[in-house]
């Protein structure tokens, strides 16, 4: 095979497993398919049925209620409200969703990470301590402190968190690239998995005494 045919080949199936690869939600092919549980006459996309789209109403696509504060009496004193394909139906194949996240004064959103999404964050309230680790072998640590009006991004996949640094409650507003982004939070994922991780691989993962991880598993 000649050097530019082979060149374009191999061009051509590289952007192929590319877009086989790509974690992202699929275009829709249709102006809506709003999510319904009855699967009688119904198509299923993207892991919801959807309504025929001459039923569609405008509650479909309405959610209300994200100017309310979220219960925060928890040990990370902070509380997540989602605004996903789950609370509007009609999110679904649209690719977007929301979240109210309610911070008290040294509250946060611990580290975490979106397997189907970037987000974007934006501070409405208070000042915050954001912050984003790339991936291995570099493991870069990418911070900023953000105040009222500031804007942040998190590429997907990537652990990320968010920390009230202030000494009054702190809101933000986040929009993520996918109608259902995911959340795996790395501490309740490690050490709350259900059943257990053995202990004996977290102890030489993380390099520390097993008791250390067995109390550790005991607080998730």
């Amino acid at each position: 095979m000649k050097k530019g045919v082979s060149f374009l080949v191999t061009v051509a199936l590289m952007a192929l497993v590319s877009s086989l690869a790509s974690a992202s939600d699929p275009s829709p092919l249709q102006d809506t398919c709003v999510a319904i549980d009855e699967p009688k006459d119904a198509v299923f996309v993207n892991g919801k049925f959807c309504k025929d789209p001459k039923l569609t109403v405008a509650e479909d696509f309405f959610f209300s209620g994200l100017d309310k504060p979220g219960n925060t009496s928890n040990p990370v004193a902070s509380n997540v409200t989602t605004v996903n394909v789950e609370k509007i139906k009609g999110l679904n194949t649209l690719g977007i969703s929301m979240a109210r996240i309610d911070f008290e004064p040294y509250g946060q959103n611990p580290p975490h990470t979106h397997p189907r999404a970037t987000e974007i964050l934006t501070v409405l309230e208070g000042t915050l301590y954001v912050g984003f680790v790339t991936s291995n072998t570099e493991n870069r640590f990418i911070s900023k402190v953000l105040n009222r009006g500031d804007v942040f991004v998190f590429p997907i996949g990537l652990i990320h968190f968010q920390f009230n640094v202030g000494k009054t409650k702190a809101v933000a507003i986040a929009a993520l690239s996918s109608q259902n982004p995911g959340v795996i939070t790395i501490a309740n994922a490690v050490f709350g998995s259900d059943p257990p991780i053995n202990p004996d691989v977290l102890t030489r993962a993380f390099q520390l005494d097993k008791k250390v991880v067995s109390y550790l598993q005991s607080r998730f």
